[in-house]
């Protein structure tokens, strides 16, 4: 099972992630890990990034995914 501490490492490691990749590199469900990103965050450890144009570089009104779009990419609070 995934640990806020691992979570917490992959983000210093990546400098920003999403839970996806987070999930993925842990072998963890999507779900836990995004619980995990939100009880990091509420405790000030990770900030959610603000991004205006999402990872494929488009615009979000651009994107063919923007109705299923939901990045909500994370960093270490600095």
């Amino acid at each position: 099972m995934a640990t806020l501490m691992q979570v917490r490492d992959l983000l210093a490691i990546y400098g920003q992630a999403d839970a996806r990749l987070i999930s993925q590199q842990l072998s963890a469900p999507e779900p836990l890990v995004q619980a995990m990103l939100e009880k990091l965050t509420a405790m000030g450890k990770v900030e959610k990034v603000d991004i205006t144009v999402c990872l494929t570089g488009t615009s979000c009104r651009a994107c063919p995914e923007n109705q299923a779009c939901n990045h909500n990419i994370y960093r270490l609070h600095q």
